[in-house]
């Protein structure tokens, strides 16, 4: 799967759910270094990878060009991912069972993953060790461990719709595909003036239903968010996350707590003077500062 030349996109993922997946190869070809894999959040798809709203190149092609390999799949059921008519019930588990099936194929890797992909980082680590050489998390969700199990209960979710210290919990039906309009992504992932604002309208055409089981494990809503059984079974693995100071959802002492359960090193941005930060990093203005952020720590872990 590493060769230097070929199709630049494949399927993968389980019989039941299949993944599209493109692949950015390295200037010259095939390379010693890790390869990743970078995995969108909800409502996403692997398009935040490839390019930003503004038409920059986005992190696929810059760690390519670095001399990796780079995988960026759709969730099933997202962007060119077929969409089964069990979508509203696809869950986080199904996700990961696929991207663990491109593991499979593609061999051992670094995970990048971002915000909901958090959670299926870690039990995709605990459950196959072998294919997973370290995890990077962008503004990851943490494992459900670490989250308080909510009441399946629209109206006491509503009560706690501002409350960051349980991720301002959405309730999502689930018997039909979510839609997030775009006042919710205004406030929620294109909020600070780092975003490309004048591009906002490219970057909403991009957004994509979301299961809303997904959603609802996301929140650890009924106590059915994915858990970690084993941290034993993470401890051997070189473990980031990153998060900005304007993300709504990720208030630095959430974020650090998933750190500090997982062994994992932390960078809050501010620390490192890096300021007007949200939740889509990868492709706000200094994405490519963020990137070579993220590419150094992966040289100095051996990956």
């Amino acid at each position: 799967m590493l060769r230097a030349q070929g199709p630049s996109c494949f399927y993968a993922g389980t019989e039941v759910h299949p993944i599209y997946v493109d692949h950015v190869r390295p200037p010259e070809g095939g390379t010693e270094r890790t390869p990743v894999v970078m995995v969108h959040g909800a409502a996403h798809t692997g398009a935040c990878y490839m390019a930003t709203p503004d038409l920059r190149p986005g992190w696929a092609p810059r760690f390519a060009g670095t001399g990796r390999h780079v995988f960026v799949p759709d969730w099933p059921g997202h962007g060119r991912s077929p969409q089964r008519a069990d979508f509203p019930t696809l869950g986080s588990a199904d996700v990961a069972n696929s991207l663990l099936a491109l593991l499979e194929e593609i061999g051992p890797a670094v995970l990048l993953v971002h915000s909901a992909s958090g959670p299926m980082a870690w039990w995709m680590t605990e459950r196959r060790p072998d294919l997973v050489r370290a995890v990077v998390g962008i503004a990851p969700g943490p494992p459900a461990d670490l989250l308080k199990d909510l009441p399946d209960d629209p109206a006491a979710l509503a009560a706690l719709r501002d409350d960051a210290s349980v991720g301002r919990p959405v309730h999502a039906a689930e018997d039909r595909p979510v839609w997030l309009n775009a006042e919710f992504a205004a406030s929620s992932w294109a909020n600070t003036s780092r975003f490309p604002q004048h591009a906002f309208k490219h970057y909403f055409a991009s957004i994509v239903p979301e299961s809303p089981r997904i959603l609802n494990e996301r929140f650890n809503i009924g106590g059915r968010g994915l858990r970690v059984g084993d941290l034993n079974r993470l401890g051997n693995h070189r473990i980031l996350i990153v998060t900005g100071e304007l993300d709504p959802r990720h208030p630095r002492e959430v974020d650090a707590a998933t750190a500090a359960y997982l062994d994992a090193d932390f960078i809050w941005l501010p620390d490192r003077g890096i300021t007007g930060n949200g939740h889509m990093m990868m492709i706000e203005d200094n994405s490519d500062d963020l990137a070579a952020l993220v590419l150094d720590w992966l040289a100095a872990a051996g990956c």
